[in-house]
């Protein structure tokens, strides 16, 4: 796992920075030729994401959200956009290339990993799929499970000074 991984899982919600430190660990297992994961947006704010949606609708570039500020899981710590890294510098997307040679899409290993661990994949989504994004919809708590179903049940609970929501 690179440095970069490392710390943006570090700016997730600590309810979930185990387990994706354990997934992103799965991965490397998994991925054993040319491709590595990384984590390229976890935590993100309330302004970096109204910023993300001005695009393609105030400011120049195509629309990458439709989600304002406060609107994302991903400004509650729970939500994670991957990237794989080819040889060690070089970013790609691409969910069809089989880089370790094993008969599986690097992507698809990735995506069969989150997915196993409860987690959403955004590449499922009916409109404006987002192939990069997973979402974790279910977190066990003290008093058994919650389900985060959108962000208007996050933007209501409670937070502590770090900014993270409280169960």
């Amino acid at each position: 796992m690179d440095k970069v991984t490392q710390e943006r899982i570090g700016s997730l919600h600590p309810l979930v920075r185990n387990e994706v430190t354990q997934i992103i660990s799965e991965i490397d297992k998994e991925l054993t030729g040319r491709a590595k994961v990384r984590i390229t947006q976890a935590l993100r704010t309330f302004e970096e994401q109204n910023n993300l949606y001005a695009q393609g609708r105030t400011k120049k570039g195509l629309k990458v959200t439709n989600a304002k500020g406060g609107q994302s899981i991903h400004n509650y710590g729970f939500a994670v956009d991957i990237a794989l890294i080819i040889d060690g510098k070089t970013a790609s997307w691409n969910m069809n290339t089989d880089w370790d040679d094993d008969g599986l899409a690097d992507w698809m290993e990735c995506v069969a990993i989150f997915k196993k661990y409860g987690w959403n994949w955004g590449g499922d989504w009916k409109s404006f799929k987002d192939g990069s994004h997973f979402e974790k919809e279910f977190l066990k708590t003290p008093t058994g499970k919650l389900k985060i179903n959108n962000w208007r049940e996050l933007i209501q609970i409670k937070q502590d000074q770090a900014g993270y929501i409280i169960f």
